[in-house]
């Protein structure tokens, strides 16, 4: 771990799920907060979360980034959130009764805010898409950012001042509710209810309260490691993921920029989260989705099951083509493979390589959910190691198969791989002396 400190000296690091989000990004967070003074949580809301093991007590957190294990970080939930401040309050509580110290959390003042008409609203629109409904948690996140698009929303700010909270929840207020009864048939929300509880919760949170550009800023000037933790996967990005099965904000790696309000420039590198094979929760294509006792087994013994929601996820195997695509879109510069020791027990392991979009093979991923909806997966087969990897602590000490699979990854993707990941306890990590190179050379070495 030293070797790593010393890559990420003076380092602004971005950490994104190259999939379609829970690829581990929280073990891999929690790693790389060691070498991190700030840790900056841009987008996405309480639809995401990550799980941390720790000394075999597991920690499920949705919006306060894993980085809180550290006293000495920073931890920041940056204006690109969307804040249920009823979540964060429950996960502070939870954090101070495992004696974990929250004095590192802040919260921007700017985040939006998410309220009880847009659950409510969520769930609602989500009932009446019926067979088109697109899989989204049902905690108030597409209707949060809907409000902030629409220059209706409430912000972290507007929850410190009562007066201020009930002229901003005015207008926003009356509206929901003529929606919620006339269109949707449930009950309105009574307003003085809302304000007292909402200002409560202001209360609590006003010592985390800070402003988001000028802490970050004052961080970079003061020359402190900074990592950027995105929320779901570049999949699932409003404008680059499948739409319309997508999230409501951009998990991709430019998402940082915005999201924290911070300049490219101070980007220093890009690292992708990828499972060794894929998992998809909600509705959407999904060309290489397996069915059957190979489903089964992936999602049994990956443990596949949501931080948020504890729906079953969808698995399949590797897709390099969605691979590639979010090795561009993102810009990256090194992968993290997580979970390769789910893939212990098989004695074959295919990868996706190309697709075959109405008897035309193409590399690339389609733009429309109806083409993608379309492609059938070419596979690659490659053998299995068949035997436990969970013990292994240094890239020698896997099984020579293993040891090709990555090396086929990281050349179909043309990305090196940095970080293998075992298993969910901490130590059940490679961090990789010569990373695995495929053409493109990684800038970070470890």
């Amino acid at each position: 771990m030293k070797r790593l400190r010393a890559a990420l000296s003076l380092a602004n690091v971005v950490v994104i799920g190259a999939q379609w989000g829970d690829e581990g990004k929280g073990k891999i967070t929690d790693l790389l907060s060691r070498s991190a003074d700030v840790v900056v949580r841009y987008q996405g809301g309480v639809n995401a979360g990550h799980t941390i093991v720790v000394d075999d007590r597991v920690l499920k957190l949705h919006l306060i980034p894993s980085g809180i294990l550290y006293p000495e970080t920073v931890c920041l939930i940056g204006s690109g959130t969307v804040v249920d401040p009823r979540v964060m309050l429950g996960e502070i509580d939870t954090l101070r009764d495992y004696g974990i110290s929250v004095e590192g959390l802040k919260l921007a003042s700017t985040a939006h805010v998410t309220m009880p008409y847009h659950r409510l609203l969520d769930q609602a629109i989500e009932q009446r898409r019926g067979d088109r409904r697109i899989g989204t948690t049902g905690r108030g996140i597409g209707p949060t950012y809907a409000d902030k698009s629409e220059r209706n929303g409430i912000r972290v700010i507007d929850l410190l001042d009562e007066d201020r909270l009930r002229d901003r929840l005015l207008t926003p207020l009356t509206q929901k509710n003529e929606l919620l009864t006339k269109v949707y048939g449930l009950e309105p929300l009574d307003p003085d209810a809302v304000i007292a509880e909402y200002a409560s919760y202001g209360a609590r949170l006003a010592p985390h309260v800070v402003d988001c550009t000028r802490t970050i800023h004052k961080a970079a000037r003061a020359r402190k490691n900074i990592l950027f933790e995105g929320a779901q996967g570049t999949l699932l990005d409003l404008d680059h993921g499948t739409y319309p099965y997508v999230t409501s904000s951009n998990p991709v790696s430019g998402g940082a920029c915005i999201g924290a309000g911070v300049g490219p420039t101070l980007i220093d590198r890009v690292i992708g989260v990828a499972k060794a094979y894929t998992t998809r929760v909600g509705e959407g294509p999904f060309p290489t989705e397996l069915q059957g006792s190979l489903n089964d087994h992936l999602c049994d013994r990956g443990g596949e099951f949501g931080t948020t929601t504890g729906r079953r996820r969808r698995c399949g195997w590797f897709d390099g083509v969605i691979g590639r695509y979010a090795v561009e879109v993102n810009g990256l510069d090194c992968l993290a493979i997580t979970k390769l020791d789910v893939l212990d027990e098989l004695d074959e392991i295919q990868v996706c390589v190309a697709y075959d979009l109405d008897g035309e093979r193409i590399e690339y991923f389609p733009c429309s959910a109806e083409d993608f909806a379309r492609c059938e997966p070419i596979f690659q087969t490659l053998p299995g190691w068949q035997c436990s990897t969970a013990d292994c602590r240094r890239l020698e000490d896997l099984p020579d198969t293993a040891q090709a699979y990555l090396r086929f990854l990281a050349e179909l993707m043309e990305v090196p791989i940095a970080i293998v990941s075992l298993g969910a306890q901490r130590d059940q990590t490679i961090v990789v002396e010569d990373p695995i190179h495929g053409p493109k050379r990684a800038l970070l070495s470890v």
